[in-house]
């Protein structure tokens, strides 16, 4: 096999995508088949197309009527099916031994920390294959209730939320993170702490988190009424809890908490149940848990899915004209070999765990080590034969519309939606009943158990020949469809993603970067420590209309009006449940909302999604997290928001902190104010200008107005039985200089940066007229970095053992459980 440098690999790569250069490294640095030491042996899509080709054609010649790999590698060729995420780059992959699963359920926890570590170990081993893990914590006991254990009291969740979100963040492969749902029942009594634990912002930080509201819930909400909250859920079992709460209250701390920081998401857990197929087999295995982390895959515990996407915008004859039509006879084809498609790719993942769980019993570690490895797996085997789930979907709505001269979320686009999700689901079915009749049903499948499910009535019922068949020969996948994000894969397409709208005319696009790709630039470095590359992008639909009609004003193109932030944002969930109603699983939809957006109007489009069918509902408000895409300023003369994030408001009293600091024979007072006991604001300066009695720790910091245009403060101190107050204590400080420094610290502490990162940079500035002053506010932050916290991007590895496990410990970096090369603990500490 013949291997390239990533340079040669490049030019071929940048001439298949006619000098898309985010695609070239996006397909290198994911897709391109590499073996352990970096070595590339694809130097183009088309490499890889030829493998997948031949490993699925390598499957269908087991069964009758087989499909050609030249017929199979036509349908991939030229992006008009996709197999999407792990199976590109897994499928026919002889270094890697991973699943080709994107997406797993796993049992929730047991109420005992056995339970819970069990749990926290499976969802490691499914990550470290390459896949995307979610459960349910609604089996957790609230805080506070008795425990049979030293504790003698319980944690409650948010203790386990942190531990497994810590755990999603720890696991790699290949620089490439974990990625983990958390879900929890609103009927559990400690729903609220799953609801507002994300409110701090350095929480939770591994984690997507979703509930699960019922029925019960969401008509208590409408009808003002109360619902009850109980634990354990289970109600066949003694009620430990069991109490009636009012709806509307947590109501609207789900959606004051989805409006500040987007999350949770909202899962329409009766919906789900009732209109999932695999639902009917809830007594043989196969009750909907919980989701995947993007929320489109609704499993039962241990089942998995695999993705497989169709690109619309391959079905539209004469793009940006009159005539422009959409091919519903091609579509349908296309749609049942995909179909047989993904039925190959359940027995590729099956050859795929043997493999696993081969590697895992040649390991040298004792059996009862590696015993919850070899279980799992073994368990998610017997569930893929079982059940044959698969993930098939679609991608470039977007694109589609704009094609055909439609906007996003007009009457005619939401019927369209309609239309192809309809035919999506008759011919994956018409495909599923066939490949039933040549190769078997599902080994679960009972006609007397799912002849009445009100999904699949509904699609049989659309053709009498299916039905027939359907009666005869059953189905070979218990349930079909979906529609997953494709971001990375509509990199590649050069496509809208999924269902979703064009998020931007132009943008600049963020790549995060793989640690061990040293060809990448380092544009970005973000607070988390993840390292980011910047691209400009301009849409390749837009560049299409340009080419195709001669005409260069984007603003007059189909997509203007139909981006993310144009779009009516009721209408995007119209669209979502036009086409959910044909789907079996689940839809990944964001509604993005701009940062000024009320929380009544956040509170609309949720209950909207509820009403209209969805199964879930994921709310974005931009500023409320880091983004992915940055937006330009300007386009075409037109102005573009910047994206910012919002500072909490300063009250006009704030505590403070009173610090004292000496540094080269100078003293200096160090004020820190405190917003929920963290640093909101810093002022300092010479004590000689500002002499506080140094008994004094504590104190208050009062707002009084402005001078020369900068915010002045009082100074209160409490002194017996009166006070001691300081008046304008900023300018007493008498350091413009000083000034400008700390008000630029800060407006970062205000918009979240983390303590230990502007520690890092006063440190640094070791050459200026401030460096004295830079190491006095140092020296008080760093007091305020929490235990434990990992050390920033600059100070990953210790100098003395070379290990990477640094961390805080009373404001110092410190390396905790590094081995020098004696054999003797590591005791390195910067301070």
């Amino acid at each position: 096999m013949k291997n390239y440098l990533y340079e040669e690999a490049l030019i071929k790569t940048l001439e298949y995508f006619q000098g898309d250069e985010l695609a070239s490294h996006v397909f290198l640095g994911k897709y391109a088949l590499q073996d352990l030491k970096g070595n590339i042996y694809e130097q183009s899509p088309v490499d890889m197309h030829h493998r997948l080709a031949k490993e699925f054609a390598r499957i269908e010649n087991k069964y009758e009527n087989p499909m050609s790999e030249g017929e199979i590698f036509d349908l991939f060729k030229d992006w008009t099916v996709v197999p999407q995420g792990s199976p590109m780059s897994a499928v026919g992959n002889p270094f890697q031994i991973q699943s080709l699963s994107n997406c797993f359920v796993i049992e929730s926890p047991y109420d005992s920390y056995g339970g819970i570590l069990r749990t926290d170990q499976e969802q490691v081993q499914i990550m470290k294959r390459r896949g995307g893990v979610g459960f349910d914590l609604s089996t957790i006991r609230p805080r506070g209730l008795e425990a049979a254990n030293a504790a003698r009291t319980t944690d409650g969740i948010g203790v386990f939320m942190e531990r497994y979100s810590n755990t999603c963040r720890e696991v790699a492969q290949g620089g490439r993170r974990g990625a983990l749902m958390l879900t929890i029942s609103v009927h559990h009594p400690e729903v609220l702490t799953f609801i507002n634990i994300k409110r701090d912002k350095l929480k939770i930080t591994g984690a997507n988190v979703s509930v699960k509201v019922t029925d019960e819930f969401m008509n208590a909400v409408k009808d003002g009424k109360k619902y009850v909250q109980r634990f354990p859920l289970d109600t066949s079992k003694p009620a430990i809890i069991e109490r009636e709460v009012d709806a509307q209250e947590v109501w609207k701390n789900i959606v004051s908490a989805t409006r500040d920081c987007s999350e949770p998401g909202l899962l329409f857990w009766d919906t789900v149940k009732r209109r999932s197929p695999a639902d009917a087999y809830a007594t043989v295995g196969f009750e909907t848990v919980s989701t995947n982390p993007c929320g489109e895959i609704t499993l039962s515990a241990y089942d998995s899915c695999r993705l497989l996407l169709i690109n619309l915008s391959k079905f539209v004859k004469n793009p940006f004209t009159t005539n422009a039509t959409f091919d519903f006879d091609s579509y349908a084809q296309v749609v049942q070999k995909s179909q047989r498609l993904m039925d190959d790719l359940i027995d590729l993942e099956i050859e795929a765990i043997d493999k696993i769980i081969k590697k895992i019993k040649q390991d040298p570690e004792p059996d009862d080590v590696k015993d919850v490895e070899v279980k799992l797996w073994k368990k998610i085997r017997d569930v893929a034969i079982s059940g044959r789930r698969t993930g098939l979907g679609i991608t470039a709505l977007g694109d589609t519309f704009a094609y055909l001269g439609m906007k996003y979320g007009s009457v005619e686009s939401i019927e369209l939606t309609g239309e192809i999700y309809k035919n999506l689901a008759l011919n994956s079915y018409r495909s599923s009943v066939e490949l039933a009749k040549e190769r078997g049903a599902f080994p679960a499948f009972s006609f007397e158990i799912e002849k009445d499910h009100p999904f699949i009535k509904q699609v049989v019922d659309l053709d009498n020949e299916l039905k027939s068949m359907y009666e005869k020969y059953g189905r070979r996948n218990i349930a079909n469809t979906t529609t997953a994000p494709a971001g990375s894969v509509s990199l590649l397409t050069q496509t809208t993603s999924g269902c979703e709208p064009v998020i931007f005319i132009k943008s600049t696009r963020k790549k995060k970067i793989n640690p061990s790709d040293k060809q990448a630039r380092v544009d970005e470095t973000d607070k988390s420590g993840d390292s980011w590359q910047h691209y400009d992008v301009f849409h390749p639909g837009v560049k299409m209309w340009m080419n195709l009609t001669g005409r260069t004003n984007v603003l007059e193109s189909p997509y203007a009006g139909s981006t993310v932030e144009e779009i009516d944002w009721m209408k995007k969930i119209d669209i979502q449940a036009a086409a959910q109603k044909w789907v079996c699983h689940a839809i990944s939809n964001t509604t993005n909302l701009p940062n000024d957006v009320t929380t009544e109007t956040v509170e609309k489009l949720c209950m909207h999604a509820w009403v209209t069918g969805c199964k879930g509902a994921t709310i974005y408000r931009i500023g409320s997290r880091d983004a992915v895409i940055v937006k330009e300023t300007t386009i075409d003369g037109q102005p573009f928001e910047v994206t910012e994030t919002q500072a909490p408001k300063r009250p006009k009293d704030l505590e403070c902190d009173v610090n004292r600091v000496s540094v080269k024979g100078e003293n200096y007072l160090v004020l820190v104010g405190l917003l929920n006991d963290k640093p909101y604001e810093v002022f300092a300066g010479l004590s000689q200008h500002v002499e506080v009695p140094k008994k004094f720790k504590k104190g208050t910091l009062i707002k009084n107005g402005k001078k020369d245009g900068i915010a002045t403060y009082n100074l209160r101190i409490p002194f017996d039985d009166e006070e001691l107050l300081f008046k304008d204590v900023v300018n007493l400080f008498d350091n413009p200089e000083h000034g400008a420094l700390t008000r630029m610290i800060s407006l970062s502490m205000r918009h979240g940066v983390p303590i230990q990162f502007l520690t890092e940079q006063l440190k640094k500035d070791k050459h200026s007229d401030l460096q004295s002053f830079s190491n006095v506010i140092a020296r008080v932050l760093k007091t305020y970095i929490k235990d434990g916290t990992d050390a920033t991007s600059t100070e990953k590895k210790c100098p003395d053992c070379g290990g990477e496990t640094l961390i805080y410990q009373q404001g110092c970096v410190s390396c905790i459980g590094g081995v020098m090369s004696d054999g003797i603990s590591c005791t390195w500490s910067k301070c």
